[in-house]
């Protein structure tokens, strides 16, 4: 049983814009941020796998997306702690994530989904509210915009602006690596 994407044009191109847009993050990031880079990675083999025939079952892309969020995310923010001098933040969140990705498997389905969409916004959160500390707007619109996707999964209707949920929230993901790639270059080069 391979995993199969709708078939609608909007899930194949969200999960190849992901992808994308993750996968030239994490180069683009690896010199500066392996954390980060590694983080990105994640996402963007996660996108790979939901669209690749053959790579595994369903349940194996669902666990691909749930380390993603719950490992992958909290990289990203462990960079923005870390450089800002916020060690003790940066490791709660990674270690955070690491505990929720290994008691995934005692969680239920609706369980994952709450800790998965909780992970997104503190992730969103509190990268935003570093990003207004440093003045780095690019982190700022990456936080947002994550923050939001967070919150749109969290809505009932299966379908927004014609598309479906899960396609809108993969969009704002992609659009808010982008900035988060560029929030940590601008970061680091302000540290330079």
């Amino acid at each position: 049983m391979t995993p199969k994407p709708e078939g609608e044009w909007s899930t194949v191109l969200s999960q190849v814009v992901l992808g994308v847009v993750s996968l030239h993050a994490a180069v683009s990031t690896a010199q500066a941020s392996r954390g980060a880079a590694a983080g990105f990675l994640l996402q963007a083999l996660a996108a790979a796998t939901m669209l690749a025939p053959g790579l595994g079952t369903q349940e194996d892309c669902l666990a691909g997306a749930w380390v993603a969020t719950v490992i992958g995310l909290p990289l990203l923010a462990f960079d923005f702690h870390w450089v800002n001098g916020d060690r003790s933040s940066a490791n709660l969140l990674l270690g955070g994530g690491m505990v929720l990705a290994v008691a995934g498997d005692h969680l239920g389905p609706e369980g994952r989904s709450v800790a998965g969409q909780a992970v997104l916004l503190v992730v969103a959160v509190t990268i935003l509210i570093v990003a207004i500390f440093t003045a780095n707007t690019y982190g700022m619109w990456g936080g947002a915009i994550l923050g939001a996707a967070g919150l749109l999964s969290r809505l009932e209707e299966d379908k927004l602006l014609l598309l479906p949920k899960e396609d809108i929230c993969r969009w704002a993901l992609a659009v808010g690596s982008w900035a988060y790639c560029r929030a940590l270059h601008t970061q680091h080069m302000q540290w330079e």
